[in-house]
């Protein structure tokens, strides 16, 4: 068992019977899902929301019963990855490029546990280049106030020559900002930008994190 696994299965364990329960995306999320999957063919009853269309399929492929949003206030747990993640629980995500689903179903759920391989684990974030969701329109405005204001390199998500489109039809700017003094603040500067969505900084928002290692061992970590 790797560390993503390990990870993954541990905090699936922590669902209970009867839970409503947010669905993450990414390769540690997979996990967590396909153990549920596991868990609900042995007799558990969950409701879920999926984070993205790809983590959607995979419920319908394990069996999950899907929610709509309109049929729920609040979930119980949600269970999702990270990019990058430092002691105080800080985080970076959106390399899926489903950051504003997964900041919607964390931010609505009265636990929010994070869960990554050893690696993640940093101690100041900025090392993983930072997701801005941006709406497509006059996309090209809102790159040049980023790059007026931060004086660092910023990029159009682009791949496999198309560029990057959301699940929410929008596009994904990656920034460089290197280690990130005060993750609070940026996130804050971020979110009055007018063409921005949303971005991938998740402050004050995770209660705990499993990290899982090469080896097959979990470290718990609990925010300060």
């Amino acid at each position: 068992m790797n560390g993503k696994q390990a990870a993954g299965y541990l905090a699936a364990g922590w669902v209970e019977d009867g839970m409503k329960v947010g669905l993450g995306t990414g390769s540690t999320a997979y996990f967590a899902i396909e153990k549920l999957g596991e868990r609900v063919a042995s007799g558990l009853r969950i409701k879920a929301i999926a984070t993205s269309k790809a983590s959607e399929d995979l419920a319908r492929k394990f069996n999950i019963p899907l929610l709509q949003a309109s049929e729920v206030k609040r979930l119980d747990i949600a269970i999702d990855g990270a990019d990058e993640l430092d002691a105080a629980l800080n985080l970076i995500k959106g390399g899926g490029a489903a950051l504003l689903r997964e900041k919607l179903v964390a931010k609505h759920s009265d636990r929010f546990i994070v869960v990554a391989d050893g690696s993640k684990v940093v101690d100041r974030l900025g090392a993983f280049k930072l997701p801005i969701e941006v709406v497509p329109f006059c996309y090209e405005w809102t790159l040049g106030s980023l790059q007026e204001r931060y004086d660092v390199p910023f990029a159009l998500r682009v791949k496999e020559g198309q560029t990057v489109v959301t699940d929410n039809g929008n596009y994904i700017i990656d920034a460089a900002f290197g280690q990130i003094a005060s993750p609070r603040q940026l996130a804050e500067e971020l979110k009055q930008m007018t063409g921005i969505v949303d971005h991938g900084l998740f402050i004050g928002i995770a209660e705990q994190a499993v990290v899982g290692y090469e080896d097959g061992h979990t470290e718990i970590i609990k925010a300060n």
